[in-house]
């Protein structure tokens, strides 16, 4: 077994510095960290600098190669992703469709690892929707969605002026959704 700490990588955010998507994943990323993982976040800047994934194109980008690189190394990924008219944002759909990347790995797309899941939006219908298109992209990714999928409901306001959750319940959903992928990574890593 490695002694090495377990890498999770957190992919989201929007094009809004701040948003609260990126604060959720920065939240459930802590939780990792708390539970001896190192993590890496690519958040929303790194996500719109991304170009629109085309498979016609031989040779990806410096952004395309550094996330395909980045999920290629990480021993888990939390994805997280604002719920726009009940799905994921196109930033975040293309960012999942660049991961056509990694089809001729050993390891392909997201083959054996655990995927936390985080929505934030603008009422519980498009939360509920969200989480359940990501997850069905993450299993075609050949990803693991953890048991628990973090769906949180920004319509009052999600964060304190520190960026920590207003709501004990929304810090414990993001806490167990870093807490499962972690836990997976190193259950991964004792076989």
């Amino acid at each position: 077994m490695s002694s090495r700490k377990p890498l999770i990588v957190g992919i989201g955010g929007t094009t809004r510095p701040g948003s609260s998507t990126e604060r959720a994943l920065t939240i459930a990323l802590r939780a990792v960290e708390a539970g001896g993982g190192e993590t890496r976040l690519l958040g929303g800047d790194f996500l719109s600098r991304l170009p629109i994934y085309n498979p016609a194109v031989p040779e990806p980008t410096p952004e395309q190669s550094e996330l395909a690189e980045a999920v290629r190394v990480a021993d888990g990924i939390i994805v997280a992703s604002p719920g726009y008219h009940g799905s994921i944002s196109g930033v975040m759909k293309n960012a999942l469709d660049t991961l056509e990347l990694l089809r001729e790995d050993a390891r392909p797309y997201l083959t054996d690892r655990a995927v936390g899941c985080v929505i934030t939006a603008e009422g519980w219908q498009a939360a509920g929707t969200t989480l359940t298109t990501l997850r069905s992209i993450v299993h075609a990714l050949r990803g693991w969605p953890t048991p628990f999928g973090a769906a949180l409901n920004a319509a009052g306001g999600l964060f304190d002026a520190e960026g920590g959750c207003i709501e004990a319940k929304d810090a414990w959903q993001l806490a167990t959704v870093g807490e499962q992928v972690l836990d997976f990574a190193k259950m991964k890593a004792r076989l």
